[in-house]
């Protein structure tokens, strides 16, 4: 997914988060389709090591590393990684990455995939648009009292500037892909904390008066989803009920293998500043060394970042977007979708239809 009006990139450096179990097994393969002999173009992948292990070993420096490089070349690719359970341990480098790229906005779309019957049916892409700081998430809790007595409190709070982020590039994106804003928070029951996201929702309409804009109450854009199956959508939303949207609207094309997930951080015009992609799903270590996870998420979030850069590297990643869906519409598809391929093998087939492309391309 190519990101609304984003400035072009001459540094063509994508910084490589390494991670945990399949999800280090998928990067890998993803970093195969980026290769000069399949894109016809040269890139550095300046490499992290975000493993669990590392992680422990270096205290979390080494996702600090990481967040530098990203701000500094703008673009970072991230395979799936373990966040352990235990207080006290390392906890989620997501977090930290997040909060020291300055990434205001995490982008999900569900899209169908050829072949792959959608639940309900939905076919249009929705965008979820959410908070990637703040809400439910890293805000101060507390209990008081015993027994049935005891209260537990909590802290929440957001941001008007992450608010308006969220807004603004909702509506850019429903801009440039002809879909209608849709949905939003819980803002009759809390005017004063959701109501703030409603409120710059309302402001960015009126800057984009060409998108159509629907708001609805979260509970109302639950419910709707299920029956909706016509034009794309883009639902901005808070940080947590975006995290749950994002869990019910990708099952919902049949498959989370076709949905990257980008996070994104901007300049003071909005303009994209640095972009993280990563896939959707985890780390799946029932999977790991068995040569059948489907590596397509990956693939396309190697090639949302391409759209970035400068116009080969964009004509790559269209390339690679074309080439996975294509090679899944003709039958070439990993156990999960129903077909006979491993990781590898649908790898090779991506490819080999991305240089066939290219190389028409390069004779019209």
């Amino acid at each position: 997914m190519a990101l609304p009006s984003g400035r072009m990139r001459d540094d063509r450096t994508i910084v490589v988060l390494e991670g945990d179990q399949t999800g280090q097994e998928l990067l890998e393969e993803a970093l195969r389709v980026l290769a000069p002999d399949v894109i016809g173009i040269e890139l550095d992948f300046p490499r992290y090591d975000l493993s669990l292990a590392k992680r422990r070993e270096t205290q979390n420096s080494v996702v600090h590393a990481a967040a530098t490089a990203i701000r500094e070349h703008g673009l970072g690719l991230k395979a799936a990684t373990v966040t352990p359970e235990e207080r006290g341990d390392v906890g989620s480098p997501n977090r930290i990455l997040r909060e020291e790229i300055g990434g205001k906005v995490i982008v999900r779309t569900g899209r169908r995939i050829p072949g792959v019957n959608p639940i309900g049916g939905v076919y249009s892409p929705i965008s979820i648009v959410r908070m990637a700081v703040g809400d439910a998430y890293g805000a101060k809790e507390w209990r008081e009292g015993e027994g049935q007595d005891e209260v537990a409190y909590r802290t929440e709070r957001i941001e008007r500037r992450i608010c308006m982020a969220v807004a603004e590039f909702a509506f850019r994106q429903a801009e440039r892909t002809g879909a209608k804003v849709f949905g939003g928070p819980k803002y009759t029951v809390s005017p004063t904390y959701e109501g703030m996201l409603k409120e710059e929702m309302d402001a960015a309409a009126e800057r984009h008066p060409d998108v159509p804009y629907e708001p609805q109450l979260i509970d109302a854009t639950f419910a709707l989803l299920l029956s909706s199956s016509g034009e794309p959508l883009v639902i901005p939303a808070l940080n947590r009920d975006g995290d749950i949207l994002s869990d019910l609207v990708l099952p919902l094309f049949g498959s989370i293998a076709g949905s990257e997930s980008l996070l994104v951080a901007f300049e003071d015009d909005f303009e994209p500043a640095a972009i993280m992609a990563e896939a959707a799903h985890g780390t799946a270590p029932s999977l790991e060394g068995k040569n059948v996870a489907n590596p397509m998420a990956m693939i396309l979030g190697a090639a949302a970042l391409l759209s970035h850069s400068d116009a080969d590297a964009q004509r790559a990643g269209r390339a690679i977007r074309e080439a996975a869906l294509e090679a899944v519409a003709q039958g070439a598809r990993t156990a999960d979708l129903g077909g006979h391929l491993g990781t590898s093998e649908y790898t090779d087939e991506v490819i080999s239809r991305v240089r066939a492309k290219l190389d028409v391309w390069a004779t019209l």
